[in-house]
């Protein structure tokens, strides 16, 4: 099947509990299982562009989009901007362009913002790539700065987390650092941080991680192989996939063996009826048809 390489912008107009957005997206059409990826704090759909680079993808949909507070996206009240609020965000634009099952790809706040759409929907995901998404308290090394170095001023704590990221001793941490100032507000953060450190320390999400039903992967770049889970939740059937010469960002540090483990991870959760007809709605092929 010839490999789609393009793929098209939208803006969604959308209501999610009260607070106008205009989410910006990239999608596109294609016969097989739909693909969902949820971006990190501070980073954009673009992550995921070169999905369209990548023959293994052929004939799938995806959707990629900036969250609240990122992007291109635009946000009427920063101030709710929270994990629950992105779940609930992620479930209106996904309904919005229609897919109705989806393989799911979150990367660290996009990781946790997929598991708590997954615990609610378990039975709409495919399979779950969860990209140093947190699932325990010690996940928290970015999100607790807003307990361990509190600002009152959300640009100045925005300022010096930028500047600690910039100096940290772990792989494209400084290119991750360049471009924080343009890619996330900093309204935004508390909000997202505070919601992220309640959830990772009180809300049992290995637990939820490992309840959902379907094909799972938790994949993490070898500075961070010492997490204390790890051994735990492959024993209950997770793939693992650690990425070399790699920190916390397989899709700056090391994207080429990324996309290869979430392709080959993908064709062994492909459904059993996979050859018998699209897995996208005719809505999503409407509207994800490139220009």
């Amino acid at each position: 099947m010839p490999m789609n390489s393009e793929f098209a912008k939208s803006t969604l107009t959308l209501d999610v509990d009260g607070v106008e957005l205009e989410v910006a997206a990239i999608h596109r059409a294609g016969p097989l299982e739909p693909i969902v990826f949820l971006h990190g704090f501070g980073s954009t759909k673009e992550d995921y562009a070169d999905i369209v680079r990548y023959s293994a993808f052929a004939g799938h949909p995806f959707l990629a989009y900036d969250a609240p507070g990122c992007g291109e996206t635009r946000c009427a009240d920063l101030s709710r901007i929270s994990i629950p609020f992105l779940s609930e965000t992620a479930l209106a634009v996904i309904r919005t362009v229609g897919f109705e099952r989806f393989h799911l790809v979150g990367h660290s706040m996009g990781g946790l913002t997929a598991l708590m759409l997954a615990h609610a929907h378990p039975h709409r995901i495919l399979s779950f790539v969860d990209i140093e998404g947190n699932i325990a308290p010690e996940d928290c090394f970015l999100s607790r700065q807003i307990v361990d170095h509190p600002r009152e001023n959300a640009e100045q704590f925005l300022d010096d987390f930028i500047e600690r990221a910039r100096h940290a001793p772990a792989y494209a941490s400084a290119l991750y650092a360049a471009s924080l100032r343009h890619k996330v507000r900093a309204a935004a953060v508390r909000g997202v941080f505070e919601s992220m450190v309640e959830l990772s320390d009180n809300a049992g999400l290995v637990e939820k991680f490992l309840a959902l039903p379907c094909p799972r992967m938790f994949m993490y770049g070898e500075q961070n192989a010492s997490l204390s889970y790890l051994p735990h939740i492959q024993a209950q059937g997770v793939r693992l996939s650690e990425i070399p010469r790699c920190g916390h960002f397989p899709m700056y540090s090391n994207p080429t063996l990324m996309w290869q483990e979430i392709g080959e991870f993908h064709a062994t959760s492909a459904p059993a009826d996979r050859a018998s007809g699209p897995r996208a709605g005719s809505r999503s092929r409407s509207l994800a048809a490139p220009p």
